[in-house]
Parts: structure tokens; sequence; C-alpha cells
């Protein structure tokens, strides 16, 4: 997969290229092309925004450099804007875009927004959360990392992205490693019976109180199998039982 990103600022993006995903990048799993769309502009002090028509305050980031810069890629793929009017970004989307095995363009707003024209050049407009950033690059990073960490050899262990949070619709269960007993804190007994059938179920058991307990959202249109049933009327007697 290439991802294309069209910014005001590339050097940001620098930590995409270090730890997991800049050994992907090495290896070609997928490559980054940083597109800064001031270098299309054609007056001399290579503005990229202006006054927006009708008055208001602040600055409108220009169509023509944006549209200049997207046309000059080989290939677009999915063109996608950060936006805060755009849906919520979470694990399908990133999902999707990894399986759907085309290039991505990101495009990086500033200031006070896009001249409007430049959303209808785009295929989906994307935001990270109800709340406001300096720029579109961190919203950029952070879509890029939860999608390239999905594609085929990037993750050391392929089994990693589908026992992570989210992957089934419910945060992970807890996770413990040596020593067995730290200052009295032990690791549950189970994990360490090596029977895989009680492991599975009780991390299971344990995703779907994390749930619960953390995120009770992501239970309210969940469609239960009868062992998820099974377990969750067990969490909702003990937590009954403990208050």
């Amino acid at each position: 997969m290439k991802i294309n990103v069209l910014t005001l600022f590339p050097d940001m993006f620098t930590p995409l290229q270090v730890s997991m995903l800049g050994r992907a990048l090495e290896d070609k799993k997928w490559d980054l092309n940083l597109v800064n769309f001031r270098d299309f502009t054609t007056d001399v002090h290579h503005h990229v925004d202006d006054t927006p028509y009708g008055g208001g305050a602040g600055m409108v980031l220009q169509i023509m450099p944006i549209k200049k810069a997207l046309d000059s890629l080989e290939k677009k793929g999915k063109v996608i804007i950060t936006a805060p009017q755009g849906k919520t970004f979470n694990q399908k989307m990133a999902k999707r875009w990894a399986d759907e095995e085309q290039d991505l363009t990101f495009i990086c707003g500033h200031y006070e927004g896009f001249d409007q024209r430049v959303y209808e050049m785009a295929d989906e407009v994307v935001s990270i959360g109800d709340y406001v950033l300096t720029g579109g690059e961190l919203p950029t990073m952070s879509m890029i990392d939860a999608t390239v960490r999905l594609l085929p050899g990037v993750l050391g262990n392929s089994a990693s992205a589908v026992e992570e949070s989210f992957s089934h619709g419910l945060l992970e269960y807890p996770q413990y490693t040596r020593p067995a007993e730290f200052e009295g804190m032990k690791v549950p007994e189970v994990l360490m019976s090596g029977n895989h059938g009680k492991i599975a179920e009780w991390r299971l058991k344990e995703a779907l109180r994390n749930t619960l307990l953390r995120r009770p959202d992501l239970l309210e249109n969940r469609e239960f199998t009868s062992e998820e049933s099974k377990l969750l009327t067990e969490i909702k007697l003990e937590l009954e039982n403990k208050n």
C-alpha cells in the first residue's frame, strides 16, 4: 500500500518512520509519500490560504494548490480529509482500508479549514474525536498507524492484531508476564494452568468485564453469542455481590 499525505508540515511525520512502522517501511510493506502542497502555489510568497468570501475570522485553505498537488500524484487511490465534521474513525474503518488494498491519500487541513470545493475531491471525511487540534497531521498519523499495522507482514505476530482491543468489538483482556508474583500482586492461576480452553474462557470473560466497566457503549448493539451472554450474566452477578 502506498500512502500519500498532502501537508504543509512534512517533517511532522517522522514518527511513522521509526519503530515497527519504520521497519515495515524499510521492508517495503508500505510506502509513504509526503507532498508539501505549498510547493504548488504560483505567487512569490507561496500563499496557501486567503480570507473567506463573505467575511469572517481566520483564513481558509485555497483549492488551487491542493488540487494541483493531487493531480501530481501518479495514483490517488482513496482520498481522505481529516475534519471535525467527518465520521469518527474506528478500528473497523482501519481494517476496511487495510483490506481494500488500494492507495490512500490524506489531505491535512490548517487554519479555519478548507475551501468547500476541496471536500468535493474527497472520498471520505474522517474525524478522530470531538475536539480541536492545530492541524490534520496528528489525526492523519493516528489513522495511518492504525491502518498500516493491519497490513500483512507488518506485525511480528499475525495473531496480535486479531486479539487487540476493538478487533472483536471488545476491549482487550488483561495481560501478565513474569514474575508470577510481585509485591503481593499475583498472576491469575488460570493463565499458568496450561489449560487453553479455560484460558480462552477467562480472556473472553475479562474482555467483557473490561468493556462493561470502561466502555459499556460498545455492548449496546452487540449481538452476543450464548457463551458471551452466560459470561456477562456471571460478571454482573459478581459486580452486584461486590457492591
